[in-house]
C-alpha cells in the first residue's frame, strides 16, 4: 500500500480500521465462529485483536491486496458455507442460494473473445 493513500476498511459490527494500520489477519476456527464472527484483525495501536464479521479475503480485497480470482473464490466459499449451514439447520432457501450462485458465476464470465479473421 506504499503507492496509495491509506483508506478506511470496514470490518463489520460497525468497526473500521485504517488499511495502513492493519498488520495481521487470522480466520477464526470453526468452533469460534458464529453470529457473524469470521476473522481476528490486529491493528497497530490496539492492544487486542478486533473480531470482524468479514473474511480475511474480503478485508484483503478492500485493502487492495487481492485479485478478482480470489474474490470470486471467496464468494464461492461463502456460498458453500451458507449452503452447508442451511442444510444442517434443515432450512435451505433455494431462491436465495440460486441468486448468490448466479452472481458468483457472472463474475467469472469474461468478455467474449474477439474473433480472429485470419
Amino acid at each position: 500500500m506504499a503507492d496509495r493513500a491509506p483508506r478506511m476498511i470496514f470490518l463489520g459490527f460497525g468497526k473500521w480500521a485504517r488499511s495502513d494500520r492493519i498488520y495481521a489477519l487470522e480466520p477464526l476456527e470453526p468452533g469460534e465462529r458464529g453470529h457473524g464472527r469470521r476473522t481476528r484483525v490486529w491493528v497497530e495501536g490496539v492492544a487486542d485483536p478486533i473480531v470482524a464479521s468479514r473474511t480475511e479475503r474480503t478485508i484483503l480485497a478492500d485493502m487492495g491486496q487481492d485479485t478478482t480470482a480470489s474474490l470470486v473464490l471467496s464468494e464461492a466459499l461463502d456460498l458453500a458455507e451458507r449452503l452447508a449451514s442451511a442444510a444442517e439447520e434443515g432450512r435451505v432457501d433455494l431462491a436465495d442460494l440460486g441468486r448468490r450462485a448466479r452472481r458468483v458465476l457472472e463474475r467469472t464470465a469474461g468478455p467474449p473473445e474477439a474473433q480472429q479473421l485470419f
